[in-house]
C-alpha cells in the first residue's frame, strides 16, 4: 500500500499474515454463512436474517475475502480513489484486512470522477471509490446479496453470481421461437439508469438491512473531479463501485410483476407477455402491437415511482421479422417456407455492430504492433479472439467467422508485407504461413516457425449451445449444490487447449484452495517438483491453480525452505 500521509496507516505491526491465509477455510466460512442467510429469506424468518447478516459483516473471513476480491482478482484493482492509495503487496493486504475490522465508525469518502468512452463516441462517467470503500462494499455486499438472491426474479441474469448474459439470450431464444404466439418486441433502453436511481426509494426496497446507513453514505458521498472540485450526488449509484451492480438490481426488482408476467407451478411462461432483463437493459415480448404499446406505458410508469425514465431515441416497438439487436446478437425470425412448419425460422446471430467493434479493434491493435515480432502478436490477438468466438459461439455464428477469418487473412498479408517490403511473395509465404495446427489440414496458418505458435482461427471454434440456468436457481441455495458444480465444470471447454485437461482431471477445481476455477483469477500451472529439481511438463507433475494460490504455495515453500 502506497501511502504518504500515516494517518492512512494501520499503527502498529499488522496481526494477518496475508500468506499464511487458509483460503479454503476462508471459502467455506463465507459460502456457509451466506447459504444460511439465503435459507432464512426463503423462509421468511427475517429476524434470523438480520442476525446472520450481522455476524456475515463481522466475519473475518468475509473480510479477507473481500480484499483478496478487491486487490487481486477485480479489474480495477491498481485504480485508485480520491486517496491515491493502491494495494499490491501481502504485508499492506494484511493491513487493510485490520483496518477494515477496526475502523469504527466507518466514514465514507467521495468517489473519484473518471470518464470512459463509450461506442456511441460519447463518455461515461465512472465513479471509483477508494480501496478502503470498495473493500467495505464487498463486504456488504456478500451480507445483502444472499436475502435478494433468493427474491430475484427467474427472468432477471445481469450481474448475479452464477448468471450471463449467454442465459438471457437462451432466455430470448426460447420466448422467440416461431411458433410461440410472442412476436411483437418492446426492445427497451433505460436512460441513465445508474444515474438517476431515487435514493430514497432504493433505500425503502432494501429495508432494515443491518448496514443500511452505510450504503446511504455510498449513495450520497458524491464524487471529486481530476481538478479537485466536490460534487454532490443526489440520485444514482457509482459505477465503478463494488455494490453498485447489485443496487440496480435491486433497484429494478419486479419489473414482471409490474408487466403481469405469469408463470405456471412448473416454472413455465403462460401469461401474454414475457420479459428477459440484464441489468438495465431487457425486453419485453406480447403477442400484438396494442399490447406492446400498453406494455411501454406500463413500463414508464414504473420507473418513474424510482426516478427513471425509458429512452425515447433507443426504446422501440419491433415484429421479430424486423429483428433487435440485444446483448451483442441480432434476434431475427427469417422466412423458411420449405423447411420450417410455422413458415419462419428464429436465427440469433453476432450483430452487425458486434462484428464493427470487434474489427475496429482488432485494426487498432494490428497497427499498434507494426514492427513487433510474431510471438508478441500472436500473445496480443489470441486472447481477443478467442474471447469474442467463445461469447458469440453459442448462436448461428459460422458464416461471420468465416467471414472474420478472412478479414483477418488479409491484416496478416498486409502485416507481413509491411515487416518485409523487399521480400518475394514466396519467401513471405514459407516463413509466416504453414500447417501450426496438427489437428487441422490446412497450411494456411499465419505463425511463428520457430516457437510452433499460431494466430487462432473463429472457423476452428464450433458451436456450442449453452444450457440456460433453471428457473430461480441460485449459487447459495444449499440444496443445488451438485446441480452448480456441474455447470461450473462446462466452462473447462472455455480454456486454452494446454490447460483443458488438467482442469478436467482437478474437477474444475483449484489444486489449492479446492474452489472453483473459474472467479475470474488468472490460471496458472504449478510444478508439483521444480524442474530445478528434476521435475518434468509432464500431465502427472502438473496442477492448475490460481495466480494467487500459485504464489502462496511458493511463499510457504520458501519459508519452509528458510527454517530447515
Amino acid at each position: 500500500m502506497r501511502a504518504k500521509n500515516p494517518a492512512n496507516r494501520t499503527e502498529g505491526h499488522p496481526t494477518t499474515d496475508w500468506n499464511a491465509v487458509n483460503w479454503p477455510k476462508v471459502q467455506r466460512s463465507v459460502r456457509n454463512l451466506r447459504q444460511r442467510i439465503f435459507r432464512a429469506s426463503k423462509e421468511g424468518d427475517h429476524r434470523k436474517v438480520r442476525s446472520l447478516q450481522k455476524l456475515m459483516l463481522r466475519s473475518r473471513s468475509n473480510a479477507l475475502q473481500s480484499v483478496r476480491r478487491v486487490t487481486q482478482i477485480n479489474v480495477g484493482k491498481n485504480t485508485p480513489g480520491v486517496d491515491k492509495l493502491v494495494v499490491k503487496t501481502p504485508k499492506a493486504r494484511g493491513e487493510l484486512v485490520d483496518r477494515t475490522r477496526s475502523c469504527q465508525p466507518w466514514r465514507v469518502k467521495p468517489a473519484r470522477r473518471v470518464y470512459v468512452p463509450k461506442a456511441n463516441g460519447k463518455l461515461r462517467p465512472l465513479g471509483i471509490p477508494t480501496v478502503l470503500d470498495r473493500v467495505m462494499q464487498a463486504i456488504v455486499k456478500n451480507a445483502l446479496e444472499p436475502y435478494w438472491e433468493a427474491r430475484f426474479e427467474p427472468a432477471s441474469y445481469g450481474f448475479r453470481p452464477g448468471r450471463s448474459c449467454h442465459d438471457a439470450i437462451v432466455k430470448t431464444h426460447l420466448i422467440a421461437c416461431p411458433n410461440r404466439r410472442k412476436k411483437w418486441v418492446l426492445d427497451a433502453d433505460i436512460e441513465g439508469a445508474f444515474d438517476d436511481i431515487d435514493h430514497e426509494k432504493l433505500l425503502e426496497i432494501i429495508g432494515a438491512f443491518p448496514a443500511r446507513e452505510l450504503i446511504r453514505q455510498w449513495l450520497k458521498a458524491g464524487y471529486m473531479e481530476e481538478e479537485g472540485t466536490l460534487h454532490g450526488t443526489e440520485t444514482g449509484t457509482p459505477q465503478g463501485g463494488v455494490i453498485s451492480p447489485l443496487l440496480a438490481n435491486i433497484a429494478l426488482h419486479g419489473l414482471e410483476r409490474a408487466l403481469g408476467v405469469q408463470y405456471d407451478n412448473a416454472g413455465t411462461i403462460r401469461g401474454p407477455r414475457a420479459v428477459v432483463r440484464y441489468a438495465d437493459d431487457f425486453v419485453v415480448f406480447c403477442e400484438s402491437k396494442e399490447d406492446t404499446e400498453a406494455a411501454r406505458r406500463d413500463v414508464k410508469d414504473w420507473l418513474a415511482r424510482r426516478g427513471l425514465r425509458l429512452s425515447e431515441a433507443k426504446t422501440r416497438t419491433v415484429h421479430l421479422t424486423e429483428g433487435f439487436d440485444f446483448l451483442g446478437f441480432n434476434i431475427r425470425h427469417y422466412r423458411a417456407p420449405k423447411t420450417a412448419r410455422s413458415g419462419y425460422k428464429l436465427l440469433i446471430k453476432p450483430s452487425k455492430e458486434s462484428v464493427r467493434k470487434l474489427k475496429e479493434r482488432l485494426r487498432e491493435e494490428w497497427m499498434k504492433l507494426k514492427g513487433c515480432n510474431t510471438i508478441a502478436l500472436l500473445k496480443k490477438l489470441n486472447p481477443i479472439l478467442r474471447g469474442w468466438a467463445n461469447y458469440f459461439r453459442i448462436g448461428v455464428s459460422k458464416e461471420t467467422f468465416g467471414a472474420l477469418d478472412r478479414w483477418m487473412f488479409q491484416r496478416c498479408v498486409r502485416y507481413v508485407k509491411f515487416s518485409h517490403p523487399k521480400k518475394s511473395w514466396r519467401w513471405c509465404c514459407s516463413k509466416y504461413w504453414g500447417k501450426f495446427n496438427r489437428q487441422r489440414d490446412d497450411r494456411w496458418v499465419f505463425g511463428d516457425k520457430e516457437t510452433g505458435g499460431y494466430l487462432l482461427r473463429l472457423g476452428w471454434m464450433s458451436i456450442k449451445r449453452h444450457v440456460l440456468v433453471k428457473g430461480r436457481a441460485s449459487t447459495d441455495d444449499p440444496a443445488l449444490k451438485e446441480y452448480w458444480i456441474e455447470r461450473q465444470k462446462r466452462k473447462i471447454h472455455d480454456l486454452p487447449t494446454k490447460q483443458k485437461s488438467l482442469a478436467r482431471t482437478q474437477k474444475g477445481l483449484c489444486a489449492h484452495c479446492k474452489t472453483t476455477l473459474f472467479n475470474g483469477e488468472e490460471l496458472h500451472k504449478h510444478h508439483r517438483r521444480a524442474k530445478s529439481e528434476g521435475g518434468t511438463d509432464g500431465h502427472t507433475n502438473l496442477r492448475l491453480v490460481h495466480l494467487f494460490c500459485h504464489q502462496q504455495i511458493h511463499k510457504a515453500k520458501r519459508v519452509a525452505k528458510d527454517a530447515v
